[in-house]
């Protein structure tokens, strides 16, 4: 797939996945946005962009905003559109989680989740949609592989992330007459700054769970987002692993059921809390 001179903007693009995927798109020719809130996180990405243009043409230019607020991603997205034009490639990055326990979750943290992970996609959606339908494009919502399998301790991050799933779905059938392709991209564990942080909350039961997983890095998930794009699949699951349990979840549901509840309780045991 040919990315000179599309316009890309990445929502999330100041580290991690986003800023993976923003190299990449950058180094094939495409005019960047990176948008995040942290201003400094967005210096340093924008800087580390622009030693991969390969055109002078080239622009990358970064934005900050607060997906979670609608009111700001409305104002902010119609001034990005007017200095760069309307997104060919619309990728959505941004995300947290906070692994717990269900009845240990502070409520307010649940609900930021929500809306960073979930309505944040909704809102960056709902500002483009409309510019976009002039020319098509692509748009791609991140996921999870925990929004294809429901994972121990993270109950409000499995939440968002099927969520973003079924939107993705409903919006793909809705864009789809006017040349918008939708995908959803579901990664795996993958070493960004993001993950480091879950694992200082996260259960022993997670942890255990998650222990015998591959970890990806973001630049090997970026490739699986870039070679996606070129596809017709909606899902994008990067790794053998991750789609070997996607499979398995659709066609053993119950197996999967299994083999997750059997490491809990032997996990719970060896604790002496088994229920």
């Amino acid at each position: 797939m040919n990315f000179a001179g599309a316009v890309a903007y990445l929502v999330g693009g100041s580290s991690g996945i986003g800023l993976a995927a923003a190299r990449e798109l950058a180094s094939r020719g495409a005019h960047v946005v990176i948008i995040a809130r942290e201003t400094k996180r967005l210096d340093q990405a924008l800087g580390s962009l622009s030693s991969l243009r390969v055109s002078p043409d080239q622009h990358c230019s970064a934005v900050s905003m607060d997906v979670s607020r609608w009111h700001e991603v409305a104002a902010c997205m119609r001034d990005t559109v007017a200095a760069t034009g309307a997104p060919d490639v619309l990728i959505n990055c941004a995300g947290r989680a906070c692994p717990g326990r269900f009845e240990e979750i502070d409520m307010e943290r649940a609900e930021e989740t929500l809306k960073i992970n979930l309505m944040g996609c909704i809102h960056i959606a709902r500002a483009l949609v409309p510019c976009m339908k002039e020319k098509g494009g692509i748009i791609v919502n991140t996921s999870s592989v925990a929004g294809l399998v429901g994972v121990f301790g993270y109950t409000d991050y499995c939440a968002s992330k099927y969520g973003v799933i079924g939107f993705s779905e409903a919006l793909r059938s809705e864009l789809k007459p006017w040349g918008i392709k939708v995908q959803v991209l579901c990664p795996p564990d993958t070493d960004t700054p993001g993950y480091a942080a879950e694992n200082l909350t996260k259960p022993r039961e997670t942890k255990m769970i998650s222990s015998a997983a591959k970890i990806m890095t973001p630049e090997q998930v970026a490739l699986a987002l870039i070679k996606g794009m070129a596809s017709d699949r909606f899902l994008i699951i990067p790794g053998l692993e991750s789609r070997m349990i996607y499979l398995a979840k659709r066609v053993f549901p119950s197996l999967v059921e299994w083999v997750m509840d059997r490491q809990i309780r032997q996990c719970q045991n060896e604790m002496g809390d088994g229920r």
